[in-house]
């Protein structure tokens, strides 16, 4: 039962934040905060030799890099993992990260929740072959909802691409159709104990049933703390700060049949309706206008290099042993 155990990953504003309070819960088995650096420093070999070993100035890499600084793990902690300074992996370097994050936790199992890691499961598969995957996938035209109610979105892919502000929501189509794709592919070719599907609609449906099928997965014993997970964290309890994050579970937050105009609804599915019909999500316009398919066809053209480089890791991914 090595680490890390698990990686949660899914289209941004798909649920996976609620769902790694949900798995954190569980007396056995903790989850790391976003880590998106776990697969770009290795395909970027930042502070690695070109084999993909641990070299001293990756020390300073992480510690200068504010994601991992919430993992609240100090240089003298770091500096343990490499007693001696003996030869070491960045494979074996994070699980040792994991495992101190987890010690600290009083967990031995230790799983990360990255939404945007749905891109990288290939290279987390080379480094941690034994690994789990759980893919959240919710309905895309909720996912697109969240991300134009969304405050930070224009820091943040899909807001940062330059189409945003022309078309949001083809430019949050593709977004989320690149990433549950990406997702989906690894089922092609990971074996089925390690990749698992689980739709936001039916955890928010029935939580007890989902989250028992997902503890069968993991190979745990399912427990009801799961669905507590919010319990003295939503400012019931005097000086804790309201989060809308540590809310209990909760039906009809986002629904893009009352809340999403027509117009937009088939503009999204102008763009992605195969997906949606691929994923069963009933698309409601059978035929989109020729306006709506023209300008999904432009928008996609103009990203289709952008979505493609993202899609790719940025080197060769051989893991060292």
């Amino acid at each position: 039962m090595a680490n890390p155990y698990v990686f949660i990953v899914g289209c941004p504003r798909s649920g996976t934040t609620l769902f790694r309070h949900i798995v954190d819960a569980h007396p056995r088995i903790t989850i790391t905060p976003e880590a998106h650096w776990i697969p770009r420093f290795f395909e970027e070999r930042r502070g690695l030799t070109p084999e993909g070993m641990v070299t001293a100035d990756l020390f300073h890499q992480l510690l200068e890099n504010p994601k991992f600084g919430h993992f609240r793990i100090s240089r003298e902690e770091l500096l343990t993992l490499m007693p001696n300074g003996q030869p070491m992996s960045y494979a074996s370097f994070v699980s040792g990260v994991f495992d101190q994050y987890g010690k600290a936790q009083g967990k031995a199992l230790v799983g990360n929740k990255t939404p945007d890691s749905a891109r990288k499961i290939r290279t987390l598969h080379t480094l941690w072959p034994e690994a789990r995957f759980v893919h959240m996938i919710r309905d895309g035209r909720d996912v697109a909802l969240s991300f134009m109610n969304w405050s930070r979105v224009l820091q943040k892919k899909p807001g940062n691409f330059p189409t945003w502000k022309e078309d949001p929501v083809s430019t949050a189509a593709l977004w989320w159709e690149l990433n549950v794709r990406c997702g989906r592919k690894a089922s092609e070719w990971l074996e089925p104990k390690l990749y698992y599907e689980i739709r936001y609609e039916s955890l928010i449906a029935n939580p007890a049933a989902e989250c028992a099928a997902l503890c069968d997965f993991l190979g745990l014993p399912y427990d009801d703390n799961m669905l507590r997970f919010y319990e003295g964290r939503n400012g019931s309890t005097p000086n804790k700060t309201a989060d809308p994050a540590w809310r209990p579970i909760t039906a009809g937050l986002r629904d893009w049949r009352t809340q999403m105009p027509p117009a937009d609804v088939e503009r999204f599915e102008a763009v992605v309706g195969g997906l949606l019909d691929e994923l069963g999500y009933p698309c409601v316009v059978p035929r989109p206008g020729s306006e709506s398919l023209e300008g999904a066809s432009r928008i996609r053209n103009l990203l289709a290099q952008k979505l493609h480089r993202l899609a790719l890791p940025k080197r060769p991914i051989q893991a060292a042993q």
